[in-house]
């Protein structure tokens, strides 16, 4: 019995090997034609920054993040981009959100590697758990291993979203920050208090293309 079983590992092997192929080829098309007409949608609304999903996500994963001014739509981006490319995209997700009033966006020296960390708070908004989570966040940043690009808070989509942007030197260089900060008693103090209000948190780590603003 052991052949059989053996012969339909291996094409099972195959067949995963060759759909991921597939969709990395889905996706450096789907990068190229995003990078060819980018300015379209730039003319209108500013990029901050657009990442590949490395870990912690759906491979094969764009995350970018715009800013607005106002909500007007882009019909010429919406039919030169989005609709030839619609074959390339399996799922799509867009949010509204703000950047929190105690954070401003930062722009590293450099280039590295992002932490994109979504926290889903308990109801009841930043009036309930802002100042603790607020406080969890100032904790990693005095440590001084990692820095704050960004925290944003969904106004359109699931409530209760934040949305934490971090940048490091490396994938590396992240790890051993946050194992100090477990060791740091007023972080765990501060994040103890902070996941009491905390439901889920997922992390990705995400790599900038070559047209982001942010590296």
């Amino acid at each position: 019995m052991l052949p059989p079983l053996r012969s339909s590992l291996t094409r099972a092997l195959a067949s995963r090997t060759l759909a991921s192929q597939v969709c990395s080829s889905f996706m450096n098309e789907f990068l190229e034609n995003f990078k060819k007409n980018v300015h379209l949608r730039t003319a209108h609304s500013e990029l901050v920054g657009h990442w590949s999903a490395e870990f912690g996500g759906r491979t094969n994963k764009a995350f970018h993040i715009w800013k607005y001014d106002n909500f007007a739509k882009d019909k010429e981006w919406q039919e030169q981009f989005l609709i030839p490319n619609l074959a390339l995209i399996d799922k799509q997700e867009s949010e509204i959100t703000y950047l929190v009033p105690w954070c401003k966006l930062e722009k590293p020296s450099k280039e590295g590697v992002y932490e994109l960390a979504t926290f889903q708070m308990k109801p009841g908004g930043p009036a309930l758990w802002g100042d603790a989570f607020k406080r969890a966040v100032r904790a990693h940043v005095n440590l001084g291993y990692t820095k704050l690009a960004g925290v944003f808070h969904t106004e359109y989509g699931v409530r209760n979203k934040v949305y934490v942007l971090w940048w490091n030197e490396s994938a590396d260089s992240r790890a051993a920050g946050r194992h100090k900060s477990h060791e740091d008693p007023r972080v765990v103090a501060a994040v103890r208090e902070s996941v009491n209000y905390l439901v889920f948190q997922q992390n990705m780590i995400l790599i900038p293309t070559l047209f982001s603003p942010l590296k």
